[in-house]
């Protein structure tokens, strides 16, 4: 039911009816729940200072010592689209918040309500002013800016999520790049070592030292080994490939190509605790903006069960017009007053559109605890993992330098006539053996350091408004 009341002299009662509701509608409005924070330890459990220096969140991959990576890194934050696309929407979520607060600010309109009509002898003719202002009582002011500023929430964990998943996959490709080229060196050595025996063995069957057996066996060492090397080229073109799409590429870089050492991990260690992880991981982030849309949506529900209050005027014109060129006495009215809307029966659908919003803001504080043990989880998992896989490092590091010992000593036996080919043949597939598992080893524990800071929710976010606006500008 809606009533408009045209009598100027009305106006400071109106006020007067108005300035009451709002002292009465702000008992009304939903208040954000403080969210908990006892679901974080103190420390993290599987952190282990034997792992080296402490990175920093905003530069961890750097303790890879690779300059190139670190050229890569940089070059793909600013050139990722997935983050370009996440800036202009945080861009455009920005300016829907600034301009939210407008909603219960006055407008003013001009429109004509009926045009002239050739056919007619004569028409009637009417134009003016409207001008409204609702005052967002019972709470919906402050609902919608908690709406607004949810969504800028939104675009602003969407964003830092972008770019940690960016930073972390391109140091993921680059580090299985560098892995899948030395393993194809390491493979081709060790088809040609395995050649090298095929040839021995030939000769000593020739000599009758060896049996057929013997040959026939190396010669199918040989090719598998052969075919063994095929699969990390084909990685190399996957990888290089997949650090070309995160840079925004067509192409790869020839530069990547030209093979080079994997680079060995000089730290490990965490520069955090626990609870930082409430403002670097995005998932904790965006689950808070969720809190704050749902606290928003039952303050708008809570602000539906009252009256919608406005104070409106109008100032119209209107003139009869005759024929094509007469046009009759002007007459202007002016009215202002309130306008109300005042819900009466609704078979209980606002009631219940209310309830439902209040069990909705219990559910989001409930995601947010569990996206906040999520995270925990996560990180102590990777803790481990990543203690787990320095371990192995060092014993990989000792096989390697145990098989080099083995081919050290079979190059002097058989350099004093004690040992043959066959041996240090075989000394030197042990040792590229070894230093396959070796590279292996620091890849795992490469990637395993990727996935912790992933889920730290490290990388070099924007410190302010202006770094992602400067994102933007071409």
């Amino acid at each position: 039911m809606s009533t408009f009341l045209p009598a100027r002299s009305r106006l400071l009662r109106a006020l007067a009816v108005t300035v009451s509701c709002a002292a009465l509608g702000a008992c009304v409005s939903v208040e954000v729940p403080k969210l908990p924070s006892s679901d974080l330890p103190a420390q993290w459990r599987n952190a282990s200072p034997q792992l080296g220096a402490k990175p920093d969140l905003t530069g961890w991959w750097k303790h890879f010592n690779d300059p190139q990576l670190n050229a890569l890194v940089e070059q793909a934050l600013q050139d990722n689209l997935d983050v370009a696309q996440a800036v202009w929407k945080l861009r455009a979520a920005r300016a829907l918040e600034d301009a939210s607060g407008a909603t219960f600010l006055p407008h003013l309109g001009f429109n004509t309500i009926e045009q002239p009509n050739p056919q007619n002898t004569a028409s009637y003719f009417q134009a003016g002013f409207d001008a409204t202002w609702e005052f967002g009582l019972f709470g919906r002011s402050g609902a919608t800016g908690h709406l607004a500023q949810a969504n800028t929430g939104e675009a602003q964990a969407a964003l830092q999520s972008a770019r940690v998943s960016l930073v972390a996959e391109v140091v993921r490709e680059y580090l299985q790049l560098r892995a899948a080229q030395r393993s194809e060196a390491l493979l081709d050595a060790a088809a040609q070592a395995a050649q090298k025996k095929v040839a021995l063995l030939r000769v000593q069957e020739r000599l009758q030292l060896a049996s057929t057996l013997e040959v026939e066996q190396g010669a199918a060492a040989a090719a598998k080994a052969e075919a063994q090397a095929a699969d990390p080229r084909a990685a190399i073109v996957q990888h290089a490939q997949a650090l070309a799409l995160l840079l925004g590429r067509s192409e790869p870089d020839p530069a990547w190509l030209a093979p080079r050492p994997l680079p060995v991990l000089a730290g490990g260690n965490i520069d955090s605790v626990p609870a930082d992880l409430l403002r670097t991981r995005p998932e904790i982030r965006y689950a808070e903006t969720q809190v704050l849309k749902a606290a928003g949506e039952l303050g708008i529900a809570k602000a539906d069960m009252y009256p919608r209050l406005a104070l409106g005027s109008s100032l119209t014109f209107a003139a009869l017009v005759k024929g094509r060129t007469r046009l009759g006495d002007v007459n202007n009215t002016f009215a202002i007053g309130p306008i109300i809307d005042i819900p009466l029966f609704d078979w209980g659908q606002r009631r219940a559109v209310r309830d439902a919003r209040k069990d909705e803001l219990h559910a989001a504080v409930l995601a947010y605890r569990q996206a906040v043990l999520q995270g925990a989880a996560e990180v102590e998992t990777d803790l481990a993992a990543l203690h787990a896989s320095g371990e192995h490092v060092q014993g990989a590091n000792a096989a390697a330098t145990a098989s080099q010992n083995g081919l050290s000593l079979s190059e002097k036996l058989q350099g004093l006539g004690q040992a043959d080919g066959l041996q240090r043949a075989d000394a030197q597939l042990a040792l590229t053996e070894s230093e396959l598992d070796r590279e292996q080893a620091r890849l795992a524990h490469g990637l395993a350091y990727v996935a912790l800071y992933k889920a730290l929710g490290g990388a070099p976010l924007p410190a302010n408004d202006a770094a992602a606006d400067a994102a933007t500008k071409p």
